[in-house]
């Protein structure tokens, strides 16, 4: 039978000048709370699929529902989380409201995921 890997240490030592230096670097509780609710709206196949296109073009629920072979409804519902989120933002154009990334960050933390995933 394999030995399992322990996730404890064998004894109990607590190492002050490292837990010194992570205390003082620490982030306070409610950025960390929103660093989290952030990545939770990467858990979505569906809102990473949305990413890509804008990745590529400007592009109105119309044509994401299309290209995604998805409802304007559910496309919608996604964007909302995405716009609030501010991952992405929208502008109007007569009848048609075009979506597209907030910012480059987007790219860059999807990309950041991509490298680690094909390590």
């Amino acid at each position: 039978m394999a030995e399992r890997e322990t996730m404890c240490c064998d004894s109990v030592e607590v190492h002050q000048e490292l837990l010194k230096i992570v205390n003082e670097t620490m982030p306070e509780e409610t950025e960390l709370y929103d660093l989290a609710e952030l990545f939770k709206v990467f858990g979505d196949s569906t809102r990473i699929r949305i990413l890509f296109v804008l990745f590529e073009a400007e592009v109105c629920v119309c044509d994401l529902a299309e290209v995604l072979h998805m409802t304007q409804s559910a496309i919608s519902h996604q964007l909302k989380i995405l716009k609030q989120s501010k991952l992405v933002k929208s502008r109007r154009e007569g009848k048609s409201i075009f979506y597209s990334l907030a910012d480059e960050h987007v790219r860059t933390i999807i990309a950041q995921g991509q490298e680690h995933i094909e390590e």
